[in-house]
């Protein structure tokens, strides 16, 4: 089974054309988002700690942690950013590796893995990847997505940084066929480069 990140910024259309992929047979997609949402479920190590880095602030009346909250607290800053990803992403890291196992004992070929920052954060195991590919658009389409899907707060929570390994770039301005059409073909050669060492 081949494990490929989709990375980007906000409004690239990460989602979009992650589930238009995922109606093939045998391809699976999981969005790094809510796999970090149950890694901080109330009780939970990872809850704990973010709790006592940003505060109780965070937290809704139901005493889950607020996701809104969460991020308004986070990416006030750079080191809060850093602190945030230090924390979520080894707890996101061993709950990936367990769907990849699970997913390549159902006999699925391809797994689509979807996350903001595949491809720039340096907490990520990317031992876990075949290859990540980043979504690119410049910002005045990725704003007027956001703007149509009702999320223009997301676009003020993104600031630009080097990647930390190498990435395919996909250009992501285009019809979400066309950009569909770009990813297939790359997964496609992946797999026509493969040199017979199996798979991870």
């Amino acid at each position: 089974m081949k494990v490929v990140g989709l990375g980007g910024p906000p409004g690239s259309g990460k989602s979009a054309v992650a589930g238009k992929l995922a109606q093939r047979p045998r391809t699976a997609w999981v969005e790094l988002d809510r796999v970090a949402w149950d890694c901080y479920r109330p009780g939970s190590d990872t809850f704990h700690r973010l709790a006592e880095r940003f505060g109780e602030s965070i937290l809704s009346a139901d005493g889950t942690i607020d996701r809104a909250r969460l991020a308004e607290a986070a990416f006030a800053s750079d080191r809060s950013q850093g602190d945030l990803e230090a924390i979520v992403h080894p707890a996101v890291t061993a709950a990936l590796r367990r769907l990849i196992e699970e997913r390549r004992a159902g006999g699925d070929e391809l797994l689509l893995v979807e996350g903001a920052l595949l491809g720039i954060s340096a907490a990520v195991d990317y031992a876990l990847f075949d290859v990540v590919l980043w979504l690119d658009a410049d910002e005045a389409v990725r704003r007027d997505r956001l703007a149509r899907e009702g999320r223009r707060e997301h676009a003020r929570r993104w600031t630009e940084r080097a990647f930390v390994i190498p990435v395919r770039r996909i250009d992501a301005a285009r019809p979400l066929g066309d950009v569909a059409a770009a990813i297939r073909k790359e997964i496609s050669r992946l797999a026509a480069s493969a040199d017979g060492s199996g798979d991870r």
